[in-house]
């Protein structure tokens, strides 16, 4: 196999030894098909990639093939290259791209998403692990070797003597006694950091670094803090956070998570919109979310989500969604009140569709659906799915009905005169995406199960 990511004609035994894998496999999953009384959808899905790798395999043995010479699914290709990404990543409106061509794309000065037009509210390229590994699978089941998995910066700014010079030069002055010097030292920090990557990456060569620019805020109380020197050292640390490198540094630095909890509850609202955006990217990083989570960081991003400013509420929403991916930042956030604040915000209307993709990972947390009954989410759901022309957000609302519908039997009438009246459930069944028909048809089979038993009765 070439390093280069083309598979020449595969050995005969080699082609044996694959096939007779491809086969095993194929039994195991007809076998759990079979033996299980519901319908197992991974399993028929997974069995259909085995087939197809099986009848690859037997078509392309004797001749070589790469990565574009088999059709592979759409979500697999970047809409810039129109290829297989090797690297896939996620920009703020939550189109995903590989990593290459869209950095390509923002340094040519760019800042809308190349697919829908929007302005991005930041430039945070976020890995996408869920495609990643996707793809690393249909490679896999389709004999093609995935180049290694890096990261690909295209900073070619060089930085001089004069340079570091300066760097050191701003951070004494964050040391100063002096608020006009630590203001203007704060202010260049910001600007350096956000127009050149290589002044991001300088901080990680130092030890010392951090600490020495979150120094004025360590050692000042808050109600007698600047606010625009606080601004201008959140704002450093989110420029810093999206170097991959400092992801790590950057938390672990002590006081700087606090810091940004703080600056959550104080400030100018460009200040609270850029911790909560920085507690975004620095979660990217697992070990990151659980010290944040931690940290009590869930419950001032829930009040600030409430107030609802619209300065803030794209950046609070990506950064509670990122927390919620583990277990105990869901409790911690159904724990703060977010169901509440999440729900109070669909009803009136606002983001809808980043927050229902919450509720939706929320929805796997007993204590949530139960206050999701409780909130009256089952009509305002069935109303979103009816009016809603986003696939997405239909799908996020009948996954959040599904699990309702199987833990509270008391919400089955309203779902069933919603049938009765629009067929809303019936019609999603039939043309929502993947994912949504499976949790439409087992809304509708439980109810319909119910309906049989009471009249056997």
């Amino acid at each position: 196999m070439a390093k280069s990511g083309v598979v020449e004609g595969n050995p005969p035994t080699a082609t044996a030894a694959k096939a007779s894998e491809l086969k095993r496999e194929l039994q195991r999953l007809v076998k759990a098909i079979l033996s299980e009384e519901d319908i197992n959808v991974d399993a028929i899905d997974k069995t259909h990639q085995t087939l197809f790798a099986l009848k690859d395999l037997k078509l392309n043995n004797k001749r070589p093939f790469s990565f574009n010479t088999l059709p592979f699914p759409d979500e697999f290709r970047c809409p810039l290259s129109k290829e297989l990404m090797r690297d896939p990543v996620i920009v703020s409106t939550g189109q995903t791209y590989d990593r290459p061509f869209i950095q390509k794309w923002l340094k040519a000065g760019n800042r809308t998403c190349p697919r829908t037009q929007q302005v991005l509210s930041h430039t945070i390229l976020t890995p996408n692990h869920l495609i990643w590994e996707m793809i690393s699978q249909w490679c896999k089941n389709n004999g093609i070797q995935m180049p290694e998995h890096s990261v690909q910066y295209l900073n070619d700014e060089g930085l001089t003597e004069a340079d570091r010079d300066l760097f050191f030069s701003l951070l004494e002055k964050m040391s100063s006694s002096t608020l006009s010097d630590q203001k203007v030292a704060a202010r260049e920090l910001r600007l350096l950091t956000k127009k050149m990557p290589s002044f991001r990456a300088l901080f990680g060569e130092s030890a010392d670094a951090i600490p020495q620019l979150v120094r004025p805020l360590s050692r000042s109380n808050s109600n007698f803090l600047h606010p625009n020197l606080q601004e201008d050292i959140i704002t450093t640390l989110l420029n810093l956070s999206i170097h991959d490198n400092n992801k790590k540094l950057v938390a672990k630095t002590p006081k700087v998570i606090p810091l940004l909890v703080d600056a959550l509850r104080s400030g100018t609202i460009e200040t609270r919109s850029n911790a909560a955006a920085a507690l975004f990217t620095l979660s990217a990083l697992d070990s990151n979310k659980e010290l944040i989570g931690k940290s009590g960081a869930l419950k001032p991003l829930i009040e600030l989500l409430d107030e609802g400013n619209p300065v803030a509420m794209k950046d609070v929403a990506s950064a509670l969604f990122s927390l919620c991916i583990i277990h105990d930042n869901k409790a911690r956030a159904v724990r703060d009140g977010a169901v509440r604040a999440i729900l109070k915000k669909i009803m009136s209307n606002v983001h809808v569709d980043e927050l229902l993709a919450i509720l939706a990972m929320l929805s796997n947390n007993q204590k949530a659906v139960e206050e999701m009954g409780d909130l009256g989410a089952v009509p305002c759901l069935l109303n979103i799915i009816r009016e809603t022309t986003c696939a997405r957000s239909k799908e996020n609302c009948i996954a959040v009905l599904y699990t309702i519908c199987y833990c509270d039997r008391t919400k089955w009438k309203t779902i069933r005169d919603e049938e009765k009246t629009y067929g809303t459930i019936s019609q999603l069944a039939q043309n929502g995406t993947a994912r949504a028909k499976r949790k439409a048809n087992g809304i509708l089979d439980r109810l319909n199960r119910a309906v049989n038993l009471t009249h056997t009765a």
